[in-house]
């Protein structure tokens, strides 16, 4: 058996960040967030997609593009733990891995015959970057994907949104009208690194279009800033 063997992009994913600062921490967190997968040249064969409609659910398999390296660690520091206490890699989703593989459940939204891109598929839900090359893409199968009494160790419940969020209803004018509530359950959900408690600070990322910028305070997020790039 080689050591080594090379996966293809079949596609990309396209999304309204483009940074990861910002990004859910995981797949369908914030389902108000719309993304689009369209494929490689060589794949655009709607006949690859025949039966997909059927499924409400799908898995991404693609890769952590801007944390590809030469070396890895057994240890991380997962941001759920604080960012203070290492756990071995393989007990993470951390982006730092031997193969930087990542797999996400999103829900279908529909596929669209383009007529210039072929097969293109909606989605909600995702927790990828703009750009990001996707590997392979899967039926979610609710019978043998499904494990209601699965333990989830460290990360057992999800976290919950944990900030309000203040936002004048004018800063959020240069955001498509579709992105606005997708940005503001995002936010709810605190995108600052879990170590950094900052109040003056004040913190930013790209979305849809626009720069965001924003300070928190006493669990309240102040948006200050929407403005297009």
């Amino acid at each position: 058996m080689p050591e080594t063997s090379q996966l293809k992009h079949i596609a990309h994913i396209h999304s309204d960040f483009t940074e990861k600062f910002g990004i859910p921490r995981q797949s369908g967190l914030v389902e108000q967030l719309r993304s689009t997968v369209v494929f490689e040249p060589e794949y655009r064969n709607p006949d690859a997609l025949r039966g997909l409609e059927g499924f409400s659910h799908l898995w991404l398999i693609w890769q952590f593009s801007r944390a590809v390296r030469e070396d890895w660690s057994p240890t991380v520091r997962p941001p759920r733990l604080g960012g203070n206490e290492r756990m071995g890699v393989f007990a993470t989703r951390s982006p730092f891995r031997p193969n930087p593989i990542g797999l996400s459940c999103v829900r279908l939204l529909g596929v669209e015959q383009h007529p210039t891109l072929g097969p293109v598929i909606h989605v909600a839900g995702a927790d990828l970057m703009d750009g990001t090359p996707i590997y392979d893409i899967k039926p979610y199968l609710p019978y043998a994907d499904c494990k209601p009494e699965a333990v989830g160790g460290f990360a057992s419940t999800p976290k919950e949104a944990t900030l309000q969020v203040v936002c004048p209803e004018e800063l959020l004018a240069p955001l498509p009208a579709d992105r606005r509530e997708g940005l503001l359950a995002v936010l709810a959900q605190d995108p600052r690194p879990s170590y950094q408690d900052d109040p003056e600070r004040v913190y930013g990322f790209g979305f849809a279009g626009c720069n965001v910028r924003f300070t928190v305070s006493g669990g309240v997020l102040n948006v200050v800033s929407v403005d297009p790039v």
